[in-house]
């Protein structure tokens, strides 16, 4: 069987350009977007928990009420150009 010179050409770039998916992918931090940051986890848990996005102060704070009686809300803060404004995370204390 004689192979046609365009079979043939695509034949060889596709195995020139293989995409590998094999392997372990690249891990490199998050960018983080503009806004302000929270993390909920259950009350008591050493273990990391869902951090969660607000892009105002005060939709941050009513989220954080929502939270407070049934876990633990941890308050990262700011977010600006993918750095932190306050560098310590405070525990919220439900009032």
């Amino acid at each position: 069987m004689v192979i046609g010179p365009k079979i043939a050409i695509m034949q060889t770039y596709r195995k020139q350009n293989k995409k590998y998916t094999m392997g372990r992918p690249p891990s490199r931090p998050l960018k983080l977007k503009d806004g302000f940051y929270i993390e909920i986890r259950n009350k008591g848990s050493k273990a990391s928990g869902i951090k969660l996005h607000s892009d105002t102060k005060q939709q941050m704070m009513r989220t954080v009420k929502m939270y407070e009686r049934l876990k633990d809300v941890i308050i990262y803060g700011e977010s600006k150009n993918g750095k932190w404004v306050k560098k310590d995370p405070v525990l919220h204390q439900a009032s």
